[in-house]
């Protein structure tokens, strides 16, 4: 806990300890943890003198912070109608084939986590879908096979 906390404590100093502070810090916390736990949650109320309510509120608000543990990469897929319209039905049945697990499961290595989000801001590039922070577009099922196997080859855990 006393890493996480300094953690805050060295977020809080950069941002300040406003209100206005709370979602970098949030953000902050989740990038060197990649999750945000209760205790994280309390920690930064305590660090900005606001209730654990308002922390909790805010980071369960924004999905594009996690509460709970995920995997190193985070894939979010696209579920507005456009993507759909594109098949995004596909680009989902094909994630959950090679990853083996359904949207908001991590896959048992622990590499990857699979969650259905709304709009990217690809709509005119769809399907799409965002591992982590980098966006992937126009994807089909050949295509969503290559880029996961791309990240297992870097993490040394290539598709069979």
């Amino acid at each position: 806990m006393a890493k996480i906390q300094e953690t805050i404590r060295d977020l809080a100093d950069r941002y300040g300890r406003s209100k206005e502070s709370l979602l970098p810090i949030l953000q902050g916390v989740y990038e060197n943890y990649h999750a945000l736990t209760d205790e994280a949650m309390v920690e930064v109320a305590r660090e900005l003198d606001i209730s654990a309510a308002h922390v909790y509120g805010t980071a369960t608000f924004y999905s594009f912070l996690e509460s709970g543990k995920s995997g190193k990469y985070i894939i979010r897929l696209c579920k507005t109608i456009t993507c759909m319209m594109h098949g995004k039905n596909l680009i989902l049945q094909e994630l959950e084939d090679i990853l083996k697990v359904k949207p908001g499961q991590t896959t048992s290595d622990g590499l990857f986590t699979l969650k259905e989000t709304n709009c990217l801001g690809q709509c005119h590039k769809g399907p799409a879908m965002l591992i982590n922070d980098t966006p992937h577009t126009d994807l089909t099922p050949e295509k969503v096979r290559e880029i996961i196997n791309e990240y297992r080859i870097k993490e040394h855990m290539p598709l069979n």
